[in-house]
């Protein structure tokens, strides 16, 4: 239960870390407003067309009488939208790191650089090229998980009494950790640890995963709020990161005791 405090706890230390650094912040919000265009526009798309694509693709329902056709193809239809959102709140993080990468790549190694007791921050040594095409490959494995597991859960929603409670729970703990996995990656990468290793990693503290991910999952579903939240789910991700290398921080450095002082 501590990890599980200790994960939301970096959520809302990222959050107040973006407060304190205003502009971090605002360059932190134009890739989410960006991603958050380009999967509004996909998702009316759907609402408008979506219908006449099951029609096209159900043709064996052609002769159907009513009101059968009618609902079959209704059915279809709202299954298809629902799946097109479910998969755009599973990929909303990946698709807007990949966007934003040169942006969350700044703000995360300002954080590295506010926190670490030298004042440092590690690099990957790697061209911007070469990142952006390691981020874009790890996060298309993600993205192909992710959307397995989608596929999965939403099959299973279908059974009686579990698809309406257990499911869906299990859906947002799911979700939180491939939302923890693509963040905390921003940080993760510059220090060239590869996408095993990461996935080894975050398994091992699943509990410190979940707290922090699961309820950003969860505030994910309301409109436009995981815009304004992706700048400081990258700070705390990244101050989460440290703390599962072991990397000391200014703060427990400040706190560890003297070692003068406790020599005998």
């Amino acid at each position: 239960m501590r990890d599980l405090g200790a994960g939301f706890r970096y959520l809302l230390r990222g959050q107040r870390w973006v407060a304190g650094h205003g502009r971090q912040y605002g360059f932190g919000l134009i890739p989410g407003l960006i991603t958050l265009v380009l999967y509004a526009a996909a998702l009316v798309a759907l609402a408008l067309w979506g219908q006449d694509f099951v029609a096209w693709s159900t043709p064996f329902a052609d002769d159907w009488s009513s009101p059968w056709q009618g609902l079959f193809r209704g059915f279809l239809t709202a299954v298809l939208f629902a799946l097109g959102l479910l998969l755009s709140v599973i990929t909303f993080t990946a698709v807007t790191l990949l966007i934003g990468q040169p942006f969350y790549e700044n703000l995360s190694e300002k954080v590295d650089r506010d926190v670490a007791p030298d004042g440092t921050a590690p690099e990957s040594g790697l061209p911007l090229w070469r990142e952006l095409w390691i981020s874009g490959r790890d996060s298309l494995r993600i993205l192909v998980r992710a959307a397995l597991w989608g596929v999965l859960l939403f099959a299973l929603g279908f059974i009686p009494v579990v698809g309406q409670t257990a499911v869906p729970v299990i859906g947002f703990f799911v979700t939180g950790f491939f939302l923890t996995e693509e963040l905390t990656a921003v940080a993760l990468q510059r220090r060239r640890v590869e996408l095993r290793d990461r996935l080894a990693m975050l398994r091992s503290r699943k509990r410190l995963v979940w707290g922090f991910g699961t309820p950003l999952a969860v505030s994910f579903l309301v409109p436009f709020v995981a815009v304004f939240l992706m700048p400081g789910a990258v700070a705390g991700a990244t101050l989460m990161a440290r703390e599962l290398l072991g990397e000391e921080t200014l703060e427990e450095a400040a706190s560890a005791p003297d070692s003068e002082s406790v020599s005998w």
